[in-house]
Formats: C-alpha cells, structure tokens, sequence
C-alpha cells in the first residue's frame, strides 16, 4: 500500500480462528506475575475480545485498549464497561498514558511498528515502579505462508499493479534482541519463543487466516480486476504447502515473547 493509503482491517475475518489465535495472549499474560494492578493497558487491542478477559485476570484494574484502526476500536466498543474497561484510537508511536501504567500488553502488534524496538525503552519509562511489559510478536515471516505470498506478488502482472503501494514486509526480531533492549533498561527479562501446531478446519484454511493479517495490506493493495486471480493461484500454493488432512490442516506458527519487569518495586 502506498504511503497515506489506510490499513482497512475486517474484525470479522480476524476473529476467524478465534480461538487459535488467542492462545498465545493468554500464555503471554500468564507469565505476567503482577497481583493487582490498577491501570492495564492492551495497546494494539484489535477487536478487544482477549482485552477484554483482562478483567477475569485482574478484576480491580481500569484496562484500556488502544488501537489504530478505527474498525477494530468500533468493534471492540461493544465490549466496554464504564469504568472497567474502554477502548480508543491510538497508535504505537503516539501513544503516551496519562499515569503511570501497571502492566502493559502489546500482542501481535509490534511487527506492524516500524522501528518499534526503538519504543520498548520510552514505554518502560511509562511504567509504574514494579510494573510488566509484555509482549508477543509472529515469528514466522520466513515461513512459507509469506514466502509464497511475496514471490507471487512479485510475478506478473501483480507485480506492476503493485509497484509503489505495499510497504517492506513486516518483520520482528527474536527473543534475544527484545532481551537484549529491554535488559539495557534495567528491567528483569522473560523472552521465549514458543511453536504452536495450529489445526484448522474448513476449506482453504490457511489463506483464511493469513488473509485477515499477514496477507491484508497486499490483497487490499490489488485492484478489483485481478484481485481474485491472485487469490486463486495463492490458495493453490497454500494447500501444496500446508496440505489438508482428514483432521484438520495443521499450521505451524512460531510465536516470540518477552516480559519485562521495571524495577523500583
């Protein structure tokens, strides 16, 4: 997509795969040992649903999502609670609490952040004495779901109609590099990386998930006219790469995670 063209996120496509696609919040909030929080922020809350289980975790704190898609915050307006929990338009470069904050979730966002490694030391500034920063980013952008991905988008004649409209792709580093910064701001470290064995049903299943992520900013970024062929020769490639069984087609997906712990407590 070109640049001031906006990500258009679907909730509905994303929250496909619900279930599969939260597990990964609820092991990175595990690792979280903060006992009673007052203030929880989840920026990059999508259509708040797991924000939303922050509750059930610590049910004295005000969490708030943030996020910077307006279909996603519309969404997730559904779920809010005067004084428990609300959510807002915000971006990751932008966002500056207006108090100190207790524990802050980022999940699966950081790796649409450019230069994001360069924020983790700014928010750690924004944490209460004691409190968590937690994180959790894809690590799979070598896998072939985005390989296939950007070799077709390269082939023609996508790739002249793509010419100028999708950015870099999304990258993150592993666990060492988030160790590494948020060690050098004098917080207690947690990183692990963790790979889950996703199986999905229905026809086409990996394209269906990747087409409410990864995929979005490329089909989005295709015009009408040869949108669908692309679909159909990605689809094809996809199930050659991730072939379906009677069970199931299983995705492999490595995940990247880090808490960090200011100290001060």
């Amino acid at each position: 997509m070109s640049e001031g063209e906006r990500l258009l996120w679907d909730p509905r496509q994303y929250l496909k795969y619900a279930g599969e696609r939260g597990r990964p919040f609820v092991d990175l909030v595990a690792r979280v040992t903060a006992e009673d929080p007052a203030y929880v922020v989840d920026l990059g809350c999508g259509p708040g649903n797991l924000t939303a289980t922050l509750l059930d975790r610590w049910p004295n704190a005000t969490v708030e999502g943030i996020d910077s898609s307006a279909e996603m915050i519309e969404k997730a307006g559904a779920l809010a609670q005067p004084g428990r929990l609300s959510f807002s338009l915000g971006d990751a470069h932008g966002w500056k609490p207006s108090r100190p904050v207790d524990v802050l979730v980022t999940n699966a966002t950081l790796q649409w952040v450019p230069g994001h490694l360069d924020l983790l030391p700014t928010w750690v500034d924004q944490l209460a004495p004691g409190g968590f920063l937690a994180l959790q980013v894809p690590g799979n952008f070598e896998s072939p779901s985005h390989q296939l991905l950007f070799d077709l988008a390269a082939e023609e004649p996508w790739a002249s109609r793509l010419a100028g409209r999708v950015t870099q792709r999304i990258s993150a580093p592993g666990p060492e590099g988030y160790l590494e910064v948020l060690a050098g701001t004098g917080c207690r470290v947690d990183a692990w990386e963790t790979t889950y064995l996703h199986v999905l049903p229905g026809e086409n299943a990996v394209f269906e998930w990747i087409k409410g992520t990864g995929a979005r900013p490329i089909l989005q970024a295709l015009p009408d006219d040869v949108r669908p062929e692309f679909e159909r020769i990605y689809k094809d490639r996809l199930n050659t790469a991730y072939p379906p069984r009677d069970f199931g087609t299983v995705l492999p997906f490595r995940r990247v995670f880090a808490v960090a712990q200011r100290g001060d407590a």
